[in-house]
C-alpha cells in the first residue's frame, strides 16, 4: 500500500483525536495519541518524498490549530462544557440591591421635564424629583417632555415624548395645572 495513503489516514486520525481531546477528558492521553498520529503521518509523507513531507508538515501546522479552535468553539455548547463553564452573570445580577436602584427602576415609563440641555446627559424633573439622566443619543432641549425608557444600574435613559405627566389624583387641586383652577394668580384686579 502507498505510504501517502497511510499518511493521509494517520493525519485524519490525528485531527479526529485532537478534536476528541477537547470533548473527552483523558488527562492528555488522547492528545498524546493525536500528536503521535500526526508525526507519523508527516514521517510517512517524507518517506514518499520531500515535497510530500513538506506539504503534510504544512497541513499539520495549519490544520491542527484550526481543528482545535473549532472544537474549542463548540465545547461550551456540550453537556460537559456547560458543567465546567459557568454562565456569565448580567450586570443587573452583579450590582447590589439597594433603595436607590429600586427607586430608579420605578421611574421606567414615567414622564418628566428636561431641566437642562441634554447633550446627551442632563437633569430631568420627574414627580417633583431631580434625576440625572442620559438621552438615547439625541440632544434634548431644556423644557422638553421626556419619558424614562430604561434604567441600567444608576443610569436613567430618557427619550423625548409628547406625553405630559398625568395627574395622580384629579380631585387634588395641588396636582392639577394652575390654569385649570379657574383663576389667574397674576391678575391685577384680584389684589
Amino acid at each position: 500500500m502507498d505510504p501517502l495513503l497511510w499518511a493521509a489516514v494517520l493525519m485524519l486520525l490525528g485531527l479526529a483525536l485532537a478534536s476528541a481531546e477537547v470533548f473527552i477528558p483523558s488527562g492528555g492521553m488522547i492528545g498524546f495519541l493525536s500528536l503521535v498520529a500526526v508525526i507519523a503521518a508527516v514521517g510517512l509523507a517524507f518517506f514518499r518524498g520531500p515535497w510530500y513531507g513538506l506539504s503534510f508538515l504544512g497541513l499539520a501546522v495549519f490544520l491542527v490549530p484550526a481543528v482545535l479552535a473549532a472544537a474549542l468553539h463548540f465545547w461550551p455548547e456540550t453537556k460537559f462544557g456547560r458543567r465546567v463553564l459557568l454562565d456569565v452573570p448580567t450586570s443587573e445580577e452583579v450590582l447590589p440591591d439597594d433603595e436607590q436602584r429600586r427607586e430608579l427602576k420605578n421611574l421606567v415609563g414615567r414622564v418628566g421635564e428636561a431641566k437642562s440641555l441634554m447633550l446627551p446627559g442632563g437633569s430631568v424633573l420627574i414627580d417633583g424629583r431631580h434625576v440625572d439622566a442620559v438621552s438615547e443619543g439625541m440632544a434634548i432641549e431644556k423644557g422638553a417632555w421626556v419619558k424614562v425608557v430604561e434604567v441600567h444600574g444608576t443610569r436613567v435613559i430618557v427619550r423625548p415624548t409628547v406625553e405630559r405627566p398625568g395627574s395622580a389624583n384629579p380631585d387634588d387641586p395641588l396636582s392639577r395645572p394652575i390654569d385649570e383652577l379657574g383663576f389667574n394668580p397674576f391678575d391685577e384686579s384680584l389684589g
